[in-house]
């Protein structure tokens, strides 16, 4: 619900899935409560492949690849959702040392923005293997684009540092 409310309400019609039916519930409920019309489906990407929906103009794989037991086949996955024109991003956190520092240490242990334990700093994805997959699904990669953080407004914008969080766009021709 984090990105889907606010999609919805500049007009986009929005499908949210997650594996876990419990965050999809909450999220649900969140929506209702805001007036807000969002599909909400409790699924793997694999599964809404397999009941054939999508072609969507846009995928938004955000901060889930460095979580997936497979992030190739679950770009994969992803990629096969997005129609012709399309345009798919994935935003995770870069495989460095300032990675592991600010992304995992400083976010989980010390701002804590997100509950202790919740990434694996090995799992994290350097933006050359998440153009190497996406290319490999016959989508044209751009990027990386880097995060930053500005905590005296807290607001994340855009910057040359893709050394912590990244976004990466990927085009179907």
């Amino acid at each position: 619900g984090l990105i889907a409310e606010p999609m919805r309400r500049m007009g986009f019609e929005v499908t949210a899935i997650d594996a876990a039916a419990e965050g999809v519930e909450t999220a649900r409920h969140h929506a209702a409560e805001q007036g807000l019309d969002i599909a909400y489906r409790a699924a793997a990407v694999e599964q809404m492949v397999e009941a054939g929906e999508g072609p969507f103009d846009v995928v938004l794989a955000l901060e889930v690849v460095e979580h997936v037991a497979d992030p190739a086949a679950f770009l994969a996955e992803c990629a096969r959702l997005v129609a012709p024109g399309g345009l798919m991003i994935v935003a995770t956190l870069n495989r460095t040392l300032k990675g592991l520092a600010l992304g995992k240490i400083a976010a989980e242990y010390i701002l804590r923005w997100v509950p202790a334990g919740t990434h694996d700093w090995r799992q994290f994805l350097k933006p050359e293997e998440v153009r190497a997959m996406l290319a490999a699904s016959a989508l044209r990669p751009e990027g990386p684009f880097g995060m930053a953080y500005d905590p005296l407004s807290d607001r994340w914008s855009e910057g040359a540092d893709a050394d912590i969080n990244y976004m990466m766009a990927a085009y179907r021709d």
